[in-house]
């Protein structure tokens, strides 16, 4: 049975979609919620602007007419009536009630006269009239009577195209007319913006009615706007206040210290005196994620990442369970296969095991001779048997193998044994012969050539001959010499036959005069893995590949 690896990461996707759908559920609903929010907000603080001018212009209405009924308008009066009218501290958002009367150009010595009669600080109608102006309306008496408010005191609004425009439409309307933007004369800067709003006064006239002045409220945007969010709070929202449309000229008063960029923004027009203000609220940008998101995000997180676990390791432990049934079966493969190569390898040992003692039989003379030849030879195959032991009889370097024989005599100071080559790599069937052939030279150096007497030299050099292919050198020198008429050992027979046969190469075996040469051509196979190893590493190798966590 087979278990989809790709199946925790298909869940925790699944738990994770569902959470993210979950998300933008919710910050839909907190959207909307946060729209109509604002949208409550912005009615609510609109509502307190238009109570605060219908306040004034109520106040201004009174004051109309009380003013139509005096024949002439004193500052004492005019004092008494504003205190009588019990404004609050800061005349709701205003900068106070204040008296314009008409000057016509023949009036102008009597309307300062006035001036240095009735105010604290005498003042002179500025700026001088223009010969197309019909009249002046001058600022006359403003309470409360500050320094701030003196300033203004002479100054002819009539003058100034936006108030001459309202105070126009006021006196043909006959009620309450807001001005534009205007900078008030108050200001000792130009950039805090403002506006007034004016009531016509009239007199009784031949014929009708004639307008004898204006009685009108001058307002600081910052401070009317101040005093509306009074009542209603902006909390967290800004707050902008425009002059009939919202560009940046028209901009009246504002919260926001900086322009920023903001999350939503809801408008609405407001109607102070008659005439349209645009009222605009917004609210910042808010966090990546509402608290209710984020917990929701977290939460599911970590179900998906518990899930995933807890499926990945049943998955894990199924797989590691499929993996042990594998393994148990190429193990009882490989013992079958390591089973019949011992067989193989054993009747191979014993077959020249055999051999050797049929060569050493006929040869020998006396059953000491027979012991002894057998007892070295068989000693030769043991020696050679623990280097490829030890290698867990894969390749076995030819240094060890010649090494391994010719020990008992390397370190006698009468001979020299000299041994030199690169490092070559043997089979284990090829190092069991050149083991046997280096053995079988040794012996007979040691009885009869180099090695039986002191000042003898033996040489023994390999190299590769071709790149699968090695020649190992014997040379013997310093030893007596050869006779030319010689018998025929057990060791030339062993050499010829036996290790030539197994290296399926000629042996070539020289007894010069000097001493005997013999050149051992030996194949260098290329190792090859065990079958049953090779597929299991090319399967956990696949299975390394497809499961890059495990």
């Amino acid at each position: 049975m087979s278990y989809p690896r790709g199946l925790p990461v298909g869940i925790f996707l699944l738990v994770a979609a569902i959470t993210v759908l979950s998300i933008f559920a919710i910050e839909r609903s907190e959207t909307q919620r946060a729209q109509t929010q604002l949208s409550s907000r912005t009615t609510a603080i609109a509502s307190a602007l238009e109570r605060r001018a219908n306040a004034s212009s109520a106040y201004l209405r009174a004051g109309a007419a009380l003013l139509a009924s005096l024949d002439e308008v004193q500052p004492e009066e005019f004092r008494r009536f504003v205190s009588e009218l019990k404004l609050d501290a800061d005349y709701r958002g205003a900068e106070g009630v204040g008296w314009a009367m008409v000057v016509r150009p023949n009036q102008i010595a009597e309307f300062e006269a006035i001036m240095a009669r009735g105010a604290a600080i005498p003042a002179q109608l500025h700026p001088p009239p223009s010969g197309e102006q019909a009249y002046s309306v001058p600022v006359t008496y403003l309470q409360p009577d500050t320094e701030r408010n003196r300033r203004a005191l002479g100054f002819d609004m009539f003058s100034e195209p936006v108030r001459r425009f309202a105070m126009l439409e006021a006196e043909r309307s006959a009620r309450p007319v807001v001005s534009g933007r205007v900078v008030l004369a108050q200001e000792p800067t130009g950039d805090n913006p403002g506006f007034l709003i004016y009531m016509p006064v009239f007199e009784a006239a031949p014929g009708g009615r004639r307008l004898r002045g204006y009685i009108y409220s001058p307002f600081n945007a910052s401070d009317f706007l101040a005093s509306a969010l009074a009542i209603e709070d902006s909390g967290e929202y800004g707050v902008s206040f425009y002059d009939r449309s919202v560009s940046e000229e028209n901009l009246m008063a504002s919260t926001l210290a900086t322009p920023e960029a903001r999350a939503d923004q809801h408008g609405v027009t407001v109607a102070i005196a008659n005439s349209p203000f645009v009222l605009e609220v917004s609210r910042a940008p808010g966090g990546a994620l509402s608290g209710l998101s984020m917990a929701t995000l977290i939460f599911g997180l970590l179900v998906a990442s518990l899930l995933m676990l807890l499926v990945r390791m049943l998955t894990q432990q199924a797989i590691e369970d499929e993996a042990s049934l594998i393994w148990f079966e190429e193990q009882a493969s490989i013992r079958n296969s390591l089973t019949r190569e011992l067989n193989h390898r054993v009747k191979n040992t014993l077959a020249n095991v055999l051999s050797i003692i049929a060569l050493t039989r006929r040869r020998a003379d006396s059953v000491d001779e027979f012991a002894n030849g057998l007892d070295g030879r068989i000693r030769a195959l043991s020696a050679t048997h623990d280097l490829l032991t030890r290698s867990d009889w894969g390749t076995t370097p030819v240094a060890e193998v010649i090494r391994a024989e010719l020990r008992p005599y390397a370190h006698d100071s009468d001979r020299a044994v000299e041994m030199g080559g690169p490092q070559i790599e043997l089979a284990p069937n090829d190092a069991l012969s050149l083991g046997l052939a280096v053995h079988e030279l040794a012996t007979n150096a040691a009885k009869y050539g180099a090695l039986s007497q002191p000042g003898g030299k033996v040489s023994v050099l390999w190299s590769l001959a071709a790149p699968e292919l090695v020649r190992v050198e014997w040379v013997e020198r310093g030893g007596p010499p050869v006779p030319a008429q010689r018998g025929r050992g057990f060791g030339t027979d062993l050499i010829e036959r036996i290790v030539a046969h197994e290296l399926r190469n000629p042996v070539q075996l020289d007894f010069d005069p000097e001493g005997v040469r013999c050149v051992l051509m030996i194949p260098v196979r290329q190792p090859t893995e065990f079958s049953i190893r090779a597929a299991r590493a090319q399967a956990q190798g696949r299975t390394i590949l497809s499961d890059p966590a495990k």
